[in-house]
């Protein structure tokens, strides 16, 4: 299923979008190959009866297109790379890969890419079935996402401003079945999922009819049967969508919230009731069991048995027939509209269908599900860590001994949260961090190492000192910084261009080696280039002191000086997260290395004296951070 809250991501980055105005973005549902699976199951289970008239339908629509779509509709040979694609897949590439079924139909029939992304969805097949633990399903996706969307330049950004996948939620407990599907369906009601399959199912048994005319030529009947296959399968993707149990869950909220109760629920898993009184639990997106796509494809078999059925029909059915000029797929496009379209529906066929499907979550207020979020939109907080250093000396020209430190950081930090929005991989989080560091002194004195001499910290190679403390963080595409270089040009010449770019920066990078990798014991992830931190020592009143030993024939010198020090991190650890409906903490290690960069050097001590050239000090560090968000 399409990483839809994508959007948010690139949206948000993006000028002049705010965050309010992705509200209605959507996230995952099934992912391509459960997708499949439950297309198949149900194909499989029709009656012999039904499964001839449906082998003969796809025998007569892949006229002409025999190299393109397989000679079965279950392909017994699928993954093996032969270059076809059979009609269990045409579901899965509905409303993730395409927005409508005109537009699915071209895909299908001309793309190359499509190939791909069906070998990827194989792949993360086989994947899901070897994983035995939550992080190496999530190391699946994410690796599937980074091929997707190197197959599918549009995979992440097709996201729409709706919420076609979900359920509308119900008003109140005895809402019934009736009223609530009506609801669904008139003209003008937000778009959603059995909204959008009935529509879509409507259409195709209208193709169905049309197919049947006697004075049709042969070309004509294919390509009419071909458009019938293509409106079908599109509605099938939504009737499939609504058994994940983060649709049943509820549409309001704001964006986080919806993505993090989908996320949720489809992992946890879900205890429901459908319209016909039968209990289940359900879960979603790459958890399906065997349990979920058995309901699934109970309803999909059902509507595939009514798409049969017109075919035994006469002419003058109930079910109305397309004019002459309709035959082609539906332009209906999902990912741009936003209501329910007009259109005649036959409440009773649909009910056998609709009344299978879980009963939604209440609106918000008393009764609702229990909610979360995930952490998306603005925020602010602080932070706090303790940090070990190893420095390769001192400022002086002959301080070569390797010698330690340690630091103590607390700050305020202000962002945007965008933390794993195309999948648990990922890492959009974007912050600027303003604060107060204190180093302490150095293990090694200005001294010769090889005397006993007593030290103390005032003659340590560099005392304990303190600065002022920035940092900033934000994900990249290639280099560090280009989305921010980019953005004046690319979001008023290629609005979509930039945003394909954030999408990646935002899953890892153009070579995505930035995603993070989860174990049994947390999360790794490399960050180099993707934050970086400043610490401004001696610019307050006083400048920072040190003494420094210039030859061994003199008298050490007393400097004033004030240095800049530049800290990369390189590799993160997280080991636990914690959050709430509002507020994130966060303990997470940060692996860095820098550099102590020092200007402005003045001899205090003695009067008369030469100058002093001091040199830059390289460091290794390891960051034990915490921090704490509020989301606004």
């Amino acid at each position: 299923m399409i990483r839809c809250l994508l959007g948010t991501l690139l949206l948000l980055l993006s000028p002049g979008v705010s965050a309010s105005d992705r509200d209605t973005e959507k996230p995952p549902v099934w992912v391509y190959p459960e997708h499949r699976e439950i297309t198949a199951m149900a194909i499989q289970q029709l009656s012999p009866e039904y499964k001839s008239i449906l082998e003969n339908m796809w025998t007569q629509a892949r006229k002409g297109y025999e190299s393109r779509l397989s000679a079965f509709m279950v392909d017994p040979e699928y993954g093996s790379d032969a270059g076809t694609l059979d009609l269990a897949s045409w579901p899965a590439i509905a409303g993730d890969h395409s927005c409508s079924p005109q537009q699915m139909m071209e895909i299908i029939l001309s793309s190359d890419w499509i190939l791909k992304v069906d070998q990827v969805a194989e792949r993360l097949r086989n994947d899901l079935a070897e994983a035995e633990r939550p992080d190496q399903i999530i190391n699946a996706i994410r690796n599937s996402d980074i091929r997707l969307q190197r197959a599918d330049l549009e995979y992440a950004t097709r996201a729409g401003a709706n919420n076609v996948h979900f359920l509308l939620a119900r008003n109140s407990v005895d809402e019934t079945a009736e009223a609530y599907f009506m609801r669904c369906l008139r003209e003008g009601a937000p778009l959603n999922a059995l909204g959008a399959y009935s529509f879509f199912h409507t259409q195709a048994l209208e193709m169905v009819v049309q197919s049947k005319k006697p004075d049709l030529r042969e070309e004509q009947r294919s390509s009419i049967l071909r458009a019938a296959l293509a409106n079908e399968t599109f509605a099938l993707h939504f009737i499939e969508d609504v058994y994940a149990a983060g649709h049943v869950a509820g549409t309001w909220g704001s964006a986080a919230q919806r993505k993090g109760t989908h996320d949720h629920y489809n992992e946890a898993g879900l205890e429901i009731e459908t319209w016909d009184d039968q209990s289940a639990v359900l879960t979603g997106d790459a958890y399906m069991r065997v349990e979920d796509a058995d309901l699934a494809a109970r309803a999909v078999q059902t509507s595939l048995e009514q798409f049969c059925s017109v075919m035994l029909q006469e002419m003058n059915s109930k079910v109305n027939s397309a004019t002459d000029k309709e035959i082609s797929p539906s332009t209906f496009d999902v990912c741009s509209n936003t209501d329910m379209p007009e259109a005649e529906f036959d409440l009773n066929l649909l009910h056998e269908v609709l009344k299978g499907t879980p009963k939604p979550g209440l609106k918000e207020g008393l009764g609702e599900l229990e909610r979360f979020r995930a952490e998306l939109g603005p925020f602010i907080g602080v932070s706090s860590s303790l940090e070990g250093g190893s420095l390769n000396g001192g400022f002086g020209p002959d301080q070569n001994q390797t010698t330690f430190i340690g630091s103590i950081e607390a700050n305020l930090i202000i962002g945007l949260g965008l933390d794993g929005v195309m999948n648990k991989a990922g890492d959009g989080l974007t912050f600027v961090q303003l604060g107060w560091r204190q180093d302490s002194p150095t293990t090694s004195q200005f001294t010769d190492p090889e005397l006993n001499y007593q030290g103390s910290s005032v003659t340590s190679t560099i005392p304990g000192r303190s600065a002022f403390n920035f940092r900033m963080r934000m994900p990249f595409w290639l280099i560090p910084g280009d989305l921010i270089l980019v953005a004046p040009i690319l979001a008023w010449a290629s609005p979509q261009t930039y945003q394909r770019m954030a999408v990646t920066a935002g899953n890892g990078g153009l070579i995505p080696w930035q995603s993070g990798i989860s174990t049994p014991i947390g999360r790794f992830q490399f960050v180099l280039g993707r934050e970086v931190g400043v610490s401004l020592y001696g610019r307050g009143r006083v400048r920072e002191s040190l003494i420094v030993p210039v030859t061994s024939f003199t008298d050490p010198y007393l400097l004033a000086y004030r240095s800049t020090k530049w800290d990369f991190p390189f590799l993160e650890y997280q080991p636990t997260r914690i959050f709430s409906n509002t507020q994130s903490a966060t303990l997470k290690f940060q692996f860095s290395f820098g550099v102590d960069v020092p200007s402005k050097v003045e001899v205090l001590s003695p009067e008369i004296a030469e100058e002093v050239v001091l040199e830059n000090v390289w460091y290794m560090g390891l960051r034990m951070v915490f921090n704490w968000r509020r989301y606004l």
